[in-house]
């Protein structure tokens, strides 16, 4: 039987093996980026199916109210940090609040930031989920996702990969995405988490950061600012 944990331990520790560490555990890229720079990674605002608990998945949902209003008071958290990049989902939800962040420039849209495919549990109540999700939803790290669903193991990777792909950008960069990839990001930034961010609750519009420096995404810390 596949070890399910074990694959996903590996796979966050890919990029650690691949950049080395320092003293502190975090990854160390190649030379090259001289100045630092701010990684701000954020989860789209409120919709319509978050308020109902439904399980959105790939649903084009846009905003609602509240999520706009979330979205505008996180912008004003961010506000004090110049971005000169910005990334986001394809889904709607997340450009919105690509969109409302950081207003003055276009975010250009990654398919490996999009949200975690449910396959035919999308849409669901999330307090009448079938057993099998809810067996893999009690314990992300031992019980893989039903056969119809994405492996977390597939979300770490394009989400590392995708990481990967921007490290060694020059200037701040802002990247709007949904609770499970951004699991699979702050998996990939922590590889002494273990594990620990697929059980962690990431609310709407949470921001996270992490600092680069020559190449090397730091160890994420939320951004409460």
């Amino acid at each position: 039987m596949k070890n399910h944990s074990r694959d996903l331990e590996y796979l966050a520790h890919l990029r650690t093996q691949a950049c080395g560490t320092h003293s502190k555990g975090s990854p160390l890229g190649r030379p090259g980026v001289d100045m630092a720079t701010t990684i701000c990674i954020v989860r789209h605002g409120q919709t319509e199916l978050n308020s109902a608990q439904v399980l959105q998945g790939r649903s084009n949902y846009p905003l609602n109210e509240t999520g706009i209003a979330q979205a505008r008071e996180a912008a004003e958290r961010i506000r004090s940090i110049p971005f000169s990049h910005v990334y986001t989902s394809p889904l709607l939800r997340a450009i919105q609040t690509a969109r409302i962040l950081v207003p003055e420039l276009e975010p250009i849209a990654d398919d490996r930031l999009i949200e975690m495919d449910c396959g035919p549990y999308e849409g669901l109540d999330l307090r009448h989920l079938p057993p099998e999700v809810l067996t893999f939803f009690s314990d992300f790290i031992h019980n893989p996702a039903p056969e119809e669903m994405e492996p977390l193991e597939a979300v770490v990777r394009r989400t590392g990969a995708f990481l990967e792909d921007i490290r060694c950008l020059e200037g701040n960069i802002l990247i709007s995405t949904h609770a499970i990839a951004m699991k699979g990001l702050l998996e990939n930034l922590t590889p002494e988490s273990h594990g620990a961010y697929w059980t962690k609750h990431i609310g709407n519009c949470a921001v996270y950061a992490a600092e680069v420096q020559n190449g090397c995404i730091g160890i994420p810390y939320e951004f409460m600012k």
